[in-house]
């Protein structure tokens, strides 16, 4: 028989990567264990994401840095934050990035695409993911992608990310052009870390992923022929990691205070404490504060 493919996405591929415990209580697990509190930091992010979005949509005439501050404070998130005041502030730091940035492009250039999906498959993975901005650029696509965080980033973290290379490759595929530019857009820096990949450390990539993609689905298959017994639909999960420590192990590290099922991972709070929802804006704030 055929093998079957893994249907996969990038952020799948590094869940089992950054912890297969994770892993299994965040796609496997039904129901899955209750989540911590949103984090506003992904707030700020989606919210950011959304406006530059929304912003070319608009008429061409209409695509001001402007227009693009009043798209962010129409669609502004408010989960994860301290207070009201600290959402305020945020709100006005992310308005003045989302300008500043609109305002170093040409709103006449038109994208490939923006928050386009792409997909492609191998002999043994079917991957798919969500691209922020595609750009063609002198008949070769560009995969962009944007990022609010606090930490400044370089070449080397858009040469070894997963999830730019496999939607370089599934866009050269869904749009026969060649992508081998891949590009993350630091908005609170204003700083680009760009890679051009070669053919070559492309497929390296797409090689990984399989490597990874075998070892989840191997685990997925075991996860599904266990006959170990699972909350009904309505109850209550009491979550017990012992029958699958073995084919999902625990990674504990200092990530495991940004878990979102770290109450449920007795591991992983001995590892990390548990952080609040807003103290990654607390710790920017820190390294930059404002006036």
């Amino acid at each position: 028989m055929p093998r079957r493919l893994y249907t996969c996405t990038p952020s799948r591929l590094n869940a089992w990567l950054d912890c297969p415990r994770r892993y299994r209580m965040t796609y496997l697990d039904r129901p899955a264990p209750p989540k911590g509190p949103p984090w506003a930091h992904n707030s700020v992010g989606a919210s950011v994401h959304n406006a530059l979005a929304n912003w070319w949509k608009l008429p061409l005439e209409e695509r001001t840095p402007q227009a693009a501050g009043t798209l962010l404070l129409r669609g502004w998130l408010t989960d994860g934050f301290k207070d009201g005041e600290q959402s305020a502030r945020w709100r006005a730091r992310a308005r003045e990035m989302v300008e500043r940035y609109v305002a170093g492009i040409d709103p006449a250039d038109e994208p490939v695409g923006v928050e386009r999906t792409v997909a492609t498959r191998t002999s043994r993975i079917a991957v798919s993911g969500r691209i922020d901005r595609l750009d063609e650029r002198d008949g070769e696509l560009v995969v962009v992608d944007y990022k609010t965080g606090r930490h400044v980033l370089t070449p080397d973290d858009a040469r070894g990310s997963l999830a730019l290379a496999i939607y370089a490759v599934a866009s050269s595929k869904v749009l026969r052009k060649p992508c081998h530019r891949v590009e993350l857009h630091h908005l609170p820096s204003g700083e680009v870390a760009s890679w051009e990949h070669t053919e070559e450390s492309l497929g390296r990539h797409v090689a990984r992923a399989e490597q990874i993609a075998d070892e989840a689905s191997a685990a997925d298959e075991a996860y599904k022929a266990s006959r170990v017994p699972r909350p009904r639909a309505g109850e209550t999960p009491v979550v017990d990691h012992s029958p699958w420590d073995e084919l999902f192990p625990p990674r504990p590290s200092n990530l495991c205070s940004w878990c979102d099922f770290a109450r449920h991972c007795p591991e992983g709070q001995q590892a990390a404490p548990r952080k609040d929802p807003w103290a990654s804006l607390d710790a920017a704030e820190a390294d930059s504060p404002q006036p």
